[in-house]
């Protein structure tokens, strides 16, 4: 009886069912320090809740950490470190980052395991490869519905772009993605991963101006670390044989 009672309190209290699940569990001295314990329990439920929220809605094809991963293969601009990473200063900053190196040297890895780490803080994260996202922008401009997803992804405190690289852009593309990039300017901050240079850039969305103002947007507040290690995949497909 005591329990269903409990359950009716959480429900108008808008508590959840950690509370009732809690409650019979606590141990404490006084009455305080129970209350005290049984609060702390939900708050911790509610980051947990909270934090698997985000990581499903970030749209990661996989989880990856820090655990696994080598900086020492990483340089990094001169005043960042990989404590300034992971403690996601950046995103706090609303600077972007751009990870450039040969295919398989980690960038991936390591934009997902900031991401993740971004999560855990609280921060809306939304991940996409490049070419999938600007099909689902094309998408959405079909359906008469692009305004409302631009609305919602920059609600995201973090975007990142993995694969930016050779995916050859009509102009509506091209056009699509400078808007979400425009929209972030100063505002949001961004990754991309790319193993094409500034230079080349116009090589995907074959127009020099819009390049160039895309380009100016990303870098103006940007850490630019570069990936020159030796494939993982090569690395491990030489262990394997």
């Amino acid at each position: 009886m005591l329990t269903s009672e409990i359950a009716a309190c959480c429900k108008e209290l808008r508590l959840s069912r950690n509370i009732v699940e809690m409650s019979g569990k606590i141990q404490a001295d006084n009455h305080q320090e129970y209350l005290l314990k049984l609060l702390k329990s939900e708050i911790i439920h509610r980051e947990k809740t909270r934090n698997a929220k985000l990581l499903r809605k970030a749209g990661f094809y996989t989880i990856k950490t820090f655990e696994s991963f080598r900086f020492d293969e990483v340089t990094l601009p001169g005043d960042i470190t990989p404590e300034y990473l992971k403690e996601c200063e950046f995103v706090k900053n609303k600077t972007n980052i751009v990870m450039y190196g040969n295919v398989g040297t980690g960038k991936t890895h390591l934009s997902i395991a900031l991401g993740v780490e971004a999560c855990k803080r609280g921060y809306e994260v939304r991940f996409f490869r490049t070419s999938a996202l600007i099909n689902k922008l094309a998408e959405e401009k079909r359906a008469g519905t692009l305004s409302s997803f631009l609305k919602k992804l920059n609600k995201a405190e973090l975007l990142i772009c993995d694969e930016w690289r050779y995916v050859p852009l009509d102009r509506i593309g091209a056009q699509l993605l400078f808007e979400v990039i425009s929209e972030r300017y100063e505002n949001k901050a961004v990754i991309i991963n790319t193993n094409i240079e500034f230079s080349r850039w116009v090589n995907i969305f074959y127009d020099e101006q819009m390049t160039g103002a895309i380009v100016v947007r990303i870098l103006h507040h940007c850490h630019l670390l570069l990936f020159f290690g030796q494939s993982n995949r090569m690395r491990e497909s030489r262990l394997n044989t």
